[in-house]
């Protein structure tokens, strides 16, 4: 009996523009490590020493925040609460919010004391809340940093002040940004973007002035140390593209802001991301055997998205194999394929292609006249 075939090879052209553009050269940036990514696809489009050990300043208060909204979020503690400022958060030097010893602060004025004014006395009374002190905190956040596989950090304190063996590296503080906006995007809108905060008649203005300067900024945090120089990890979004931009060790301020300014701007104008498949929408209906339906609709089980230079999506092409002719009965979910993405002949990547729904075998004259037509093929 011969088969009916070997494989199916679907050829899709996903969009029509046929320019092509030249790969980006990455710009020159100020600073001793960074690193710009695309927030839905995770392509890096540029970065210098993005491994790089070094100090992770006031951008170690991304973990905190973190840490602290999983608490939020797991009911440890409301926005409502007031909290007592200890003496140890009321002395705590570098940044601060301003709070008064032996006061009870709401959490959430805390949470915005924390993030837009890099406050190191209202970050400490929130971790005293939370973990009762700072050594608990401290190992929960290490305890989250490898959990998001930050295999270049290790932290020793909440704030970011200048300790042995406290560390990240760019990429990992990129992640940690990345994670923070993603798992936590109702706290990211609603803090990470303000651009002042007003405490006991006091107003301080934050100092991500990109929040100014760059066009769909929204977050996220600056760091300064003596050490460690002047930190940045900056998020824009326009239309449906979202940069991520971290650099590490920046002269000044003006240097800081200039680099991230750079880079955000860099990726807008050489990239463009798009929305390839849709998590579980119908890409292809693919002929099933001996089911009680003919045509199985198939697609790819997350949401793809890509990011290639511009005018380079004109040659992209999908090619849809199934090696084997799909045979009920099949479970929703089911691996029947591959889809194989290249761009201008060269590869891309292959993620599967699933089954989307269940097919049940088919009557007894249906799989009869199915055997039939496979053996004839």
């Amino acid at each position: 009996m011969s088969h009916y075939f070997s494989y199916l090879c679907i050829s899709l052209l996903l969009f029509l523009s046929t320019a092509v553009a030249a790969e980006p050269s990455a710009p020159q940036v100020a600073a001793k490590s960074w690193v710009l990514v695309d927030y839905h696809s995770g392509s890096v489009l540029a970065e210098h020493k993005a491994d790089e050990r070094r100090e992770p300043a006031s951008l170690t208060k991304l973990m905190t925040a973190y840490v602290l909204f999983k608490q939020l979020r797991a009911g440890k503690f409301s926005l409502d609460d007031r909290l007592p400022v200890s003496a140890r958060a009321w002395g705590m030097p570098g940044a601060r919010m301003y709070v008064r010893l032996n006061d009870k602060v709401k959490a959430e004025d805390l949470i915005k004391g924390m993030i837009v004014l890099s406050g190191n006395d209202a970050t400490m009374a929130l971790v005293e809340h939370v973990a009762g002190s700072e050594d608990r905190f401290v190992a929960m956040m290490n305890a989250e940093a490898a959990a998001l596989g930050m295999d270049a950090t290790h932290f020793a304190n909440a704030t970011g002040l200048i300790q042995a063996e406290h560390y990240s590296s760019a990429r990992d503080l990129n992640r940690l940004g990345i994670a923070l906006l993603r798992e936590f995007p109702d706290y990211y809108q609603r803090w990470y973007g303000l651009k002042e905060f007003s405490y006991a008649g006091l107003t301080q203005h934050n100092r991500n002035t990109l929040l100014w300067r760059v066009a769909g900024a929204d977050g996220v945090k600056t760091g300064h140390t003596r050490s460690a120089g002047f930190c940045l990890v900056a998020s824009a979004k326009r239309d449906n593209m979202r940069l991520v931009a971290t650099l590490l060790g920046a002269a000044d301020e003006k240097a800081r802001a200039e680099a991230g300014l750079t880079l955000l701007e860099f990726g807008f104008r050489a990239y463009e991301t798009r929305l390839v498949y849709q998590s579980l929408a119908p890409s292809v209906h693919v002929r099933v055997w001996m089911g009680d339906i003919e045509m199985l609709p198939a697609g790819i089980g997350q949401d793809l998205y890509l990011t290639l230079p511009r005018g380079n999506f004109g040659k992209l092409k999908a090619n849809i194999v199934i090696a084997q002719p799909p045979t009920a009965p099949i479970n929703s979910g089911d691996t029947i394929g591959q889809v194989h993405l290249t761009l201008d002949q060269s590869p891309l990547g292959d993620y599967p292609l699933l089954a989307l729904r269940d097919v049940q075998q088919g009557s007894l004259i249906q799989r009869l006249m199915d055997q039939l037509r496979l053996w004839l093929n």
